[in-house]
């Protein structure tokens, strides 16, 4: 074989070695890859922290005979990571509005909400009888609101990261604190310094 044909097979070679396989994964499966916060910590703090509301005396009190209105504050992250809240603060919304005890206003969409009211009464193009009228809305009867907070420690090639999230349910009119819960996570990684 001439030299050209072994290093183009060489190349291929390489390159072959070199590719990636891509596969779907369960979401739902632990994820282990780093002690960074990941995908099972949001899943098991959603799932914790909704729970824990929807099964209260204080809420199965409040949602007994009506669908209470909630705004949902984005959590608050007080980590040293970055870490998307907005997807926790989505994942407990969504399981609140899936078990039919509340009902939402979206506080982060309240600027578009006025602009296209804006539009739809004060623009020509628009049939004033299908505009939808300024002072409609509905108010929220009570805030949810959480933070995210970790602590994280080292010592040599040992690492140690606990999260702890909090949340509470405020009573808008009263300023009350109708329920109250935190729930705690700790991840814990060793590095090897001999082998893989």
């Amino acid at each position: 074989m001439n030299k050209s044909v072994i290093a183009l097979m060489g190349v291929a070679l390489i390159m072959g070695g070199c590719s990636q396989k891509v596969s779907y994964g369960d979401a739902q499966e632990v994820e282990t890859t780093t002690i960074e916060f990941g995908s099972t910590d949001l899943q098991k703090i959603a799932v914790e922290m909704t729970d824990s509301m929807l099964t209260s005396g204080a809420v199965a009190a409040i949602t007994r005979d009506s669908r209470p209105i909630v705004f949902v504050e984005s959590i608050k992250n007080k980590t040293a990571e970055h870490i998307d809240t907005e997807s926790i603060t989505d994942s407990i919304s969504t399981r609140m509005l899936k078990s039919g005890k509340f009902r939402f206003v979206d506080m982060t969409r309240v600027e578009a909400v006025r602009d296209q009211l804006d539009f739809q009464n004060n623009d020509a193009l628009v049939n004033p009888g299908t505009a939808i009228q300024f002072g409609k809305m509905v108010g929220a009867q009570y805030m949810l609101y959480g933070n995210l907070s970790s602590i994280n420690k080292s010592a040599g090639s040992d690492q140690d990261v606990y999260y702890k999230m909090t949340m509470r349910l405020m009573d808008l009119e009263s300023g009350l604190i109708e329920w109250a819960d935190e729930t705690e996570i700790r991840k814990k990684q060793s590095k090897s310094l001999i082998g893989w």
